[in-house]
């Protein structure tokens, strides 16, 4: 089996679609020899900031020497970016055996694409040596096929409505799926939540007597990036620095702090400078990243509600005056639900299909813009959108690039093919 031939495997399992539960997971483990149990666990849920608190625990536990797996998804450009040991992604090379092991396992189980990703992740790092593994879930936490391990500790990010079709209607019901990945006696660090979902959580930790950190009251933090302070238990840390733009990610840096200070009870080595360090060298690419020195490009996968508000408020705050928006929905997200929070900062939008996955028909978006007298064309393509963007604008004008992380993928691909552009990734100390 080639590495090609073991992505077509892969991939060609998602004719089984979404499938929550945990049954297939645990019996592809079970047939591998049970991965997990030789590994200690970080499991991190949450709708909003999963993805950067677990890139976050991974540099901390790097810079303090640990050999240390992160599963994280989607993928923004390669598969294996899926699958990182010590911050780099699985070669290529190394798929095939792999993929060959857990297809043989996967005999009579209908796995999907996730399911055997995941037991494929778990199989790499115990191979590798990983002696601990931060474990981002795909989607909700009680029948997501992460929630097959027994971590070492939980971390909850705030939750939010999104994916309502298959996680429930409510904050409430959301917030309890988030809640499932919490064990008994297992502690469990939340960020900071509406209080719909505040009390899912607390209820769910002391019905299985989980010590719980909650955000504002067991840890606080304050200041910017430049100079930001953090107190929880057992750790006080003053002058941190945070390199991912965007206020939300000085309360993600504070939650992975506060799992650190989590962890030191459990006997992680985390010394105060590998904490420090981490701030200042994690890389989380596609969220308020700049390409080209501003104003230039903004790319933000910013592909719901809470997420278009944590935008909406870099804009204010960074730009301050309207953008071009090039945007691009995916699945059965409704435009209003996600671009409001964006209407009064946006001079046009460009409205594009997302790639790969099932995308809201473009022409939705031009209608959305049109309901709230903002200019708007639709385009076949990410590339004739973002093209028609750029020559548009004035100088001094930025082009946003937002919504499904998919759309964000396929513009970046373009840039990174392009050698007229070089990346900069924008620091809050500027």
């Amino acid at each position: 089996m080639t590495p090609d031939e073991s992505l077509a495997y892969l991939y060609g399992l998602q004719q089984f679609g979404i499938k929550l539960g945990l049954e297939n997971i645990r019996g592809l483990l079970r047939r591998l020899g049970d991965p997990q149990a030789d590994l200690r666990c970080l499991h991190v849920a949450g709708t909003n900031g999963k993805g950067s608190v677990s890139a976050f625990l991974a540099e901390m536990l790097r810079h303090a020497g640990y050999r240390v797996g992160l599963y994280t998804s989607p993928h923004l450009h390669e598969f294996t970016e899926r699958i990182r040991i010590d911050g780099e992604p699985l070669g290529l090379d190394q798929l095939p055996p792999l993929v060959e092991k857990v297809k043989a396992a996967g005999a009579g189980i209908p796995a999907t694409f996730f399911e055997a990703t995941t037991a494929l992740a778990l199989l790499a790092f115990r191979q590798a040596g990983v002696e601990v593994v931060v474990l981002e879930t795909g989607m909700g936490g009680r029948l997501d096929a992460t929630n097959a391990v027994e971590p070492a500790a939980c971390l909850i990010t705030p939750v939010a409505l999104d994916h309502q079709e298959h996680l429930g209607a409510t904050l409430a019901a959301i917030a309890a799926e988030k809640a499932g990945i919490i064990k008994t006696g297992v502690p469990v660090v939340s960020g900071v939540q509406a209080p719909e979902a505040a009390a899912v959580i607390v209820a769910t930790a002391a019905e299985r007597q989980a010590e719980l950190w909650q955000a504002g009251n067991d840890y606080q933090w304050g200041g910017d990036h430049a100079a930001m302070w953090f107190r929880g238990p057992g750790l006080s840390l003053d002058g941190l620095r945070c390199a991912l733009a965007g206020d939300h990610q000085l309360a993600n840096y504070a939650q992975s702090l506060a799992g650190a200070a989590c962890l030191r009870r459990s006997h992680f080595v985390l010394p105060d400078v590998a904490l420090r360090r981490a701030g200042e060298t994690v890389r989380w690419p596609g969220r308020l990243e700049w390409w080209g020195e501003p104003p230039a490009i903004l790319l933000d996968g910013a592909h719901n509600a809470a997420g278009a508000a944590m935008l909406a408020r870099y804009l204010e705050q960074r730009v301050g005056r309207p953008v071009r928006l090039v945007v691009g929905l995916s699945g059965r997200r409704r435009p209003d639900e996600v671009l409001d929070p964006l209407a009064g900062l946006i001079g046009k939008i460009y409205a594009a299909p997302v790639p790969e996955v099932a995308t809201v028909a473009p022409e939705e978006l031009v209608d959305w813009a049109r309901r709230h007298h903002l200019d708007a064309a639709a385009f076949a393509t990410p590339e004739v959108a973002l093209t028609t963007a750029l020559a548009d604008r004035n100088p001094a004008e930025p082009v946003v690039v937002a919504g499904s992380l998919y759309l964000v993928a396929a513009v970046r691909s373009l840039l990174c093919a392009d050698a007229a552009w070089s990346l900069s990734v924008e620091r809050e100390d500027r």
